[in-house]
């Protein structure tokens, strides 16, 4: 059957009686997780929410104030997964959340105009699409598209919806001859009833379920971001379109003007500023890098030409890395000496490395590890790894001089 979200894409709400409601589960994502949410499923005589199918998603709304959490097919039947229960056999006022679902709308009317446009120009025919959260792609049969034919594409499906042409809905029944000659990729197992086919009036007729503008015109603009390596000899063709191009051109200005008062250049000038600044940052990191270095080198003879330094020496750094540990051990005879070097913040995450004769590295630093809440290995003499905190670093320390002297007696 056809919903009638289907009928009629513009209808925002929409009394209907309910058919059934029953306990069931959702499984969804939530701020990275995988979650599941108790609730029902919800079988309305009619709905304006439409279940997610032809590459678009589901909407969201309100079934009698409940608010629905997805919406998808089954069959012939639309199934609203909602928190609470509704009473079988009520009329309910159903909502559907109209920002969400115009989007999808030019969006989707969008993706079958492009879709049309480039395989009447180039010959190049859509494989598969995906409406994004942010922005939407084509896969594009095709291994390149040139800078020269994303500008033609652009100017032709703007030029269309400049024209105002017309966005109809035909319902065909499966034997209707007619139905072979729209395009298509295909029916879903479980389809019943009418082929709803979407005609663009003299540019495209497709095989769809989802819900479309009733005018080109209502689309607004469709700007083309540009194009991305694909599947083998596949192109994806990065769009988006209406409301989604103001918000990304709002968006683009607001961070172009925090450019302008962070880089004290112009838009224009930009690009080359920030070059110039990575070109700087790379110099600095190579002289910090040697400067480091240097000062490894410098602590280490400090220490050997120190005549009290004993057998055990300990550092802590803010600043440093692996190597600067690893040339100070490599400085220092670590077959008499024990050596204990940490980088990073006194109380937070950072490096470590123990040296020193072989049997006890081996025997201390697991334990070191442990510690330090860290991950790493050691041989030969040494070991070394992560520190997730240096929190308890002067224990650490206090330990590794304890079992020297004790050892030294």
């Amino acid at each position: 059957m056809a919903f009638q979200c289907q009928r009629d894409s513009y209808m925002r709400e929409l009394v209907t009686s309910v058919v059934s409601c029953s306990p069931a589960e959702l499984q969804r994502e939530a701020s990275g997780k995988k979650e599941t949410v108790k609730g029902f499923n919800v079988k309305l005589l009619d709905t304006v929410l439409f279940p997610e199918g032809g590459g678009q998603p589901d909407d969201r709304g309100l079934i009698g104030g409940v608010p629905v959490l997805r919406v998808t097919r089954l069959g012939p039947d639309a199934v609203h997964f909602v928190a609470s229960p509704v009473q079988v056999g009520q009329e309910v006022r159903v909502e559907v959340d109209w920002e969400r679902r115009f989007d999808h709308m030019q969006q989707h009317s969008g993706q079958h105009l492009i879709t049309a446009v480039a395989e009447n120009l180039f010959g190049y025919r859509t494989t598969s699409w995906e409406l994004g959260r942010q922005r939407s792609t084509i896969e594009l049969d095709a291994p390149s598209v040139t800078p020269a034919q994303l500008r033609a594409l652009e100017d032709s499906v703007n030029e269309k919806i400049r024209g105002h042409v017309p966005v109809n809905v035909q319902l065909l029944s499966v034997d209707d001859p007619a139905v072979e000659k729209v395009r298509s990729r295909g029916l879903p197992d479980d389809h019943a009833g009418p082929i709803r086919i979407i005609d663009i009036e003299g540019v495209d007729a497709n095989m769809c379920c989802g819900t479309h503008v009733s005018n080109l015109s209502h689309l607004q603009v469709i700007k083309l971001l540009g194009t991305e390596k694909g599947k083998k000899n596949k192109t994806n063709l990065v769009f988006l379109v209406g409301n989604r191009v103001l918000r990304y051109a709002e968006k683009s200005y607001s961070t172009e003007r925090s450019l302008v008062s962070l880089l004290k250049t112009g838009p224009d000038e930009h690009v080359e500023a920030v070059d110039k600044l990575q070109k700087s940052v790379k110099l600095l990191q190579k002289t910090n890098l040697s400067l480091l270095r240097d000062v490894a080198v410098l602590v280490a003879q400090n220490f050997k030409n120190n005549p009290q330094r004993g057998n055990f020496f300990s550092l802590h750094r803010k600043e440093g890395d692996n190597e600067f540990m690893s040339i100070i051990a490599n400085e220092i005879n670590t077959e008499e000496t024990q050596l204990f070097l940490t980088v990073g913040e006194e109380k937070g995450p950072g490096l470590f490395l123990l040296a020193g004769p072989s049997g006890r590295v081996a025997e201390m630093g697991p334990r070191v590890l442990e510690m330090l809440q860290g991950k790493g290995a050691g041989k030969n003499g040494r070991f070394q790894g992560k520190a997730n905190s240096l929190a308890r670093r002067a224990e650490v320390e206090a330990l590794l001089q304890q079992q020297h002297t004790a050892e030294g007696e």
